[in-house]
């Protein structure tokens, strides 16, 4: 069979169908189509080959005929051949010229893994940060969990200043009209947020608990609420509690809170903090190393990518996020409002990462073949068994694992991820 490469790693080749197939695909076609037949004189599905063909002609199980051997013979075509399709291939054929009793040719144009040029994979180049940790970097952890167990106290002296929480009632009116939503009770603002009308908090500034003080402002002109947007306002505002945040100081007594183990004093506690930066250093570092090294590789990669393989993995994530999304309660297009993308955009985005994670993997696919890599016995035990631990509250068991997944998708899986530590192994850090 020859065999014809076009453009976007798409191939052509022609397959003919025998008498002797073709006949066969008409005593299919015959089985299945006359079991919903009737022809009086006889039950459903029961009338004979000739007395059907008497009455409908053989041309009535032409469509059928063909259906068959075209899945017969396409099948066979592309395992005999070793070609691997990644989309529904296009079949050119005229069913009119199709004739008992002769041969005929169809054409089949299908999209196939592309062939893929390697560039230089091997000693890569890879700029990493150093792991070292400075006090600095320490101080500024600690002070960041100083922050997060900090406290909300009464400011029992003083008045509201900026970045106090101001507990307040609050009146609003236009003309000497309230109008909705413009009042409240016990109301907690943090001033100096902005989120009230501009003016409103800065008018706030200097209240003491329990005064009381008309606060004027402005609706801005584009305001959401069209009745109120430019108008003048009058808030009565009465002020009950200031509440000011109050940020612990380390202590012994702080760290023992803590609660970590093996940790109860200050200088234990640093070293805690500066081990565990230097923990994520290194494997943010090797994390960078990993992500850079595929990245260079697929870019000193050349080979066409298929429309095909893109579109489809562009549906395959779509359907991933909207099942993801479900599960918070939400349908997709609020989402996307949340989001704040339009439906072509994220499509848009979802294309583009779909286009890359294929790219990434057929290139580091490539390079497990070109290194020859195998794989033991013993490696596809372990990947079952990790499979095994992985679904362990679905009580999946080590034979179910074996049944539901091939063994040349463990296979290839374990080559992949020893492809990439080969990358990563080579790999040359600066």
């Amino acid at each position: 069979m020859i065999i014809d490469k076009i453009s976007g790693s798409r191939v052509r080749f022609d397959v003919t169908v025998s008498v002797e197939l073709f006949e066969h695909a008409l005593d299919h076609a015959f089985e299945e189509v006359n079991k919903n037949v009737e022809i009086k004189g006889f039950r459903k599905g029961k009338a004979p080959r000739n007395v059907y063909e008497a009455k409908y002609g053989v041309e009535s199980l032409y469509e059928e005929a063909v259906n068959h051997a075209l899945q017969d013979t396409y099948y066979d075509a592309v395992t005999s051949n070793n070609i691997e399709v990644v989309a529904q291939p296009k079949i050119d054929l005229d069913i009119q010229k199709v004739k008992r009793g002769e041969e005929f040719t169809y054409s089949v144009t299908v999209a196939v893994k592309p062939e893929i040029t390697l560039g230089d994979y091997l000693g890569i180049e890879v700029v990493v940060l150093g792991n070292e940790v400075s006090d600095l970097e320490v101080d500024q952890e600690i002070q960041k969990e100083l922050d997060k167990n900090a406290e909300m106290v009464l400011k029992e002296e003083g008045v509201l200043e900026e970045g106090d929480t101001a507990v307040f009632d609050f009146s609003g009116s236009v003309d000497g009209v309230k109008f909705d939503g413009g009042t409240a009770e016990n109301h907690e603002l943090v001033i100096g947020s902005n989120q009230f009308i501009p003016g409103f908090e800065t008018q706030m500034v200097g209240m003491k608990t329990e005064e009381a003080k008309d606060v004027v402002v402005t609706f801005p002109e584009d305001y959401q609420e069209k009745t109120l947007a430019g108008k003048e306002a009058v808030f009565a505002v009465r002020l009950h509690e200031i509440k000011v945040r109050e940020v612990p100081v380390l202590t012994e007594e702080f760290v023992k809170d803590l609660k970590i183990e093996n940790v109860g004093t200050i200088s234990e506690y640093k070293a805690h903090i500066a081990e565990n930066l230097k923990s994520q250093k290194e494997a943010q570092n090797k994390n960078h190393v990993l992500k850079t090294v595929i990245e260079k590789a697929t870019e000193n990669a050349s080979f066409d990518l298929p429309e095909e393989m893109v579109k489809d993995e562009t549906a395959r994530m779509h359907e991933n996020s909207e099942r993801q999304i479900k599960q918070y309660g939400l349908d997709f297009d609020t989402y996307l409002q949340y989001m704040g993308k339009t439906r072509e955009a994220y499509d848009e985005e979802l294309k583009t990462e779909a286009e890359r994670n294929l790219r990434q993997q057929l290139v580091v696919e490539a390079i497990g073949k070109k290194e020859a890599i195998e794989v033991t016995d013993e490696e596809v035990e372990t990947k079952y068994l990790e499979i095994v631990e992985q679904y362990k509250s679905q009580n999946v068991s080590l034979e179910q694992a074996k049944a539901a997944i091939p063994v040349n998708a463990i296979k290839d899986e374990v080559i992949y991820k020893k492809a990439i530590d080969l990358l990563v192994e080579k790999a040359v850090i600066l």
